[in-house]
């Protein structure tokens, strides 16, 4: 498991978002950087609270048409509040990591035994749930891993 600069264990997350609201290719397109915000859920929110600098999160489109990990992203500044139009909101800020080599379907999620007990599953409502580690291991290894810049520029070399 990795470990943090604190010295405590990373946790790993699961975060949705509509793809015609946020996508991968708007984090892309915005170098990489966003502000995850918008989560009205107050357990969503408390899981939003107890993210630390450097967890991993999925990046999940939901919606009728496309349900899939499509990348991670890695929180890279801790839960914060704002204000938006006289309205206290909070958020979390994440960079992407990499894009999913291939991206891993709800469906094939449900079908997979090695990830019965993601919480997702039991409370699909959720933005925002907790991933096991042994379950965060599973989904990479159907995704193939992620793509990242650096070990493109290795292969090229």
């Amino acid at each position: 498991m990795a470990v943090s600069g604190d010295g405590k264990e990373n946790q790993y997350w699961l975060l949705k978002t509509e793809a015609g609201e946020w996508s991968w290719e708007d984090q892309a397109a915005n170098g990489g950087i966003s502000q995850w915000d918008g989560v009205k859920n107050k357990q969503a929110q408390n899981y939003m609270k107890s993210m630390r600098l450097g967890d991993q999160c999925f990046f999940y489109h939901s919606g009728p048409k496309a349900r899939r990990i499509v990348g991670v992203v890695s929180v890279i500044k801790e839960w914060y509040t704002f204000k938006n139009k006289e309205k206290e909101e909070g958020a979390v800020d994440v960079e992407a990591v990499g894009e999913m080599r291939r991206s891993v379907d709800l469906k094939e999620m449900k079908g997979d035994d090695g990830l019965k007990g993601l919480l997702m599953f039991k409370q699909p409502r959720l933005s925002v749930v907790p991933v096991p580690e042994k379950i965060w291991e599973r989904l990479l290894e159907i995704g193939g891993g992620i793509e990242d810049g650096e070990e493109e520029k290795e292969e090229e070399n």
